[in-house]
């Protein structure tokens, strides 16, 4: 399997060496030249794969079809290293749970960092940790976090050979229980970097050190944001399981509502959908950042600054550039990468926005690609966490509260997943204000906020990153 830039860059290159480069080298993300096809046969396989050896055996199922420069025998090895009852909770690993009729919840967030973030992260880590050793090299990895990603990449990478971590994320903009998760660690390999600013500032800084070439190459940049490819197809997976958890016949249709901010986790859907997984809806859920919603309802991809995006009670979500989103419009306008860089390079990076409202492409959002959307405010996600739990006994969080909601105005007739985010600790402000009571919390995080930090404080200066990076590589 080969993969190419979404900006057109002539080179293709294979799973290993986009594993550990990110962007490519136009500043686009890397896709890949086809979409392997599931058949009616394969999915049957893939149906008795999960019920038979559970959640690692589905993994490497979906995973072989895009990675074939690493050994069979190894990659399902690292499969089976990574998705243990130990680490998850559970056997099944992304149990299906009921709320109502056909509505239903995937529970992603079991794992080290409580949340679905350590789906993808805890995989990549293994990943990284083999390549590397495989080639001898070491590798600095600058992400971007707006709550999660941060805390799942660093419980993933912690400890790991070859491997040092610098996160960037917004100062005082996550939870206290995020912030703490993140700050708590005292990991040699591990940085913290509160970057005065936005989730997006963080981003730009991110993809603006890629973008540096010279400096990437010197000092071994990678990422673990969902622009790398090997997190995003780690997520693939769990719609699979979802989708065969919740069906007993290939015939049978689902659809997946997905709390959705940098439009990663939905992409993934996408994917799934697009190599033939029977998925009728992709609903994107956003909060009051309402940057994808407003595109779906128009065809308008309208980017916001630091000044317009708001704070909310689902900071997760609080991005009004979603990086990803640029993977789905690939696809949208037919993989023509002189289009979409002229969108992106020119419409977004220039004028902050691009319109395709009377593109024919974007009336094949909905019915070609089965994207839909709506929108959560903080009122909405305290009534459904209210009715949740009085209805149900079920404690969400703040971003399955956004997508309960949404999926709630795109019921048909086959099962609705929504897609859980994190647990309801990490955002215990607002599920009290909600139930009038604290969540519960896990043992192991008992005590967390008080202790010692471990953190930088910056302005959004990518010279600033550049020089503390190169200060710590030493």
């Amino acid at each position: 399997m080969l993969y190419l830039s979404t900006r057109g860059h002539a080179e293709q290159k294979r799973f290993c060496d986009i594993l550990l480069e990110g962007l490519a080298p136009d500043g686009g993300l890397y896709m890949p030249v086809q979409y392997p096809q599931i058949d009616d046969a394969k999915l049957t396989a893939l149906r008795e794969t999960l019920s038979n050896k559970g959640y690692a055996a589905l993994a490497f199922e979906i995973l072989s079809l895009y990675i074939d420069d690493i050994p069979a025998d190894d990659l399902r090895a690292l499969c089976d290293k990574t998705y243990t009852e130990a680490v998850f909770g559970s056997a099944a690993i992304v149990p299906l749970r009921q709320l109502e009729g056909q509505l239903m919840i995937e529970a992603l967030s079991n794992g080290p960092t409580l949340a679905f973030k350590d789906m993808a992260m805890q995989l990549l880590g293994n990943l990284f940790e083999y390549e590397l050793a495989r080639r001898g090299e070491e590798l600095n990895i600058l992400g971007a976090t707006s709550g999660d990603t941060g805390s799942a990449a660093e419980y993933a990478m912690r400890g790991k050979k070859g491997v040092r971590v610098f996160m960037t994320s917004p100062h005082g903009r996550m939870s206290p229980f995020q912030q703490a998760q993140m700050f708590s660690l005292q990991d040699e390999n591990i940085h913290n970097i509160a970057i005065e600013g936005v989730f997006d500032d963080c981003q730009d800084i991110v993809k603006a050190v890629s973008n540096d070439h010279a400096f990437k190459a010197q000092y071994k940049i990678g990422t673990v944001n969902s622009i790398n490819w090997a997190r995003l197809l780690a997520q693939v997976v769990y719609y699979f399981a979802g989708y065969l958890q919740a069906t007993t016949q290939n015939s049978e249709k689902v659809s997946f509502t997905v709390p959705s901010g940098n439009f990663g986790n939905v992409c993934a859907g996408h994917v799934a959908r697009q190599m033939g997984l029977p998925i009728a809806k992709l609903v994107v859920a956003t909060n009051e950042n309402d940057v994808l919603d407003e595109f779906f309802r128009t065809g308008v991809y309208q980017v916001r600054g630091a000044a317009h995006t708001f704070e909310t009670s689902s900071p997760s979500m609080d991005i009004s550039k979603a990086s990803n989103f640029e993977r789905f419009v690939f696809d949208l306008v037919g993989r023509d990468g002189a289009r979409l860089q002229q969108l992106f390079s020119q419409g977004v990076a220039k004028e902050g926005r691009f319109d395709l409202q009377a593109d024919p492409a974007f009336k094949d959002a909905a019915g070609r690609y089965g994207f839909v959307s709506g929108k959560s405010t903080h009122a909405d996600r305290l009534a459904t966490i209210q009715d949740t739990y009085q209805r149900f006994g079920q404690m969400i969080d703040t971003h399955t509260a956004d997508g309960v909601k949404v999926a709630r105005e795109h019921l048909g007739a086959e099962p609705m997943i929504v897609l859980e985010t994190a647990l309801p600790i990490k955002f215990a402000a607002t599920i009290e204000e909600a139930l009038g009571r604290l969540p519960e919390r896990p043992a192991k995080f008992e005590g967390i906020e008080d202790l010692p930090k471990r953190v930088v404080v910056m302005p959004a200066d990518v010279d600033q990153v550049k020089t503390y990076i190169k200060d710590n590589c030493r």
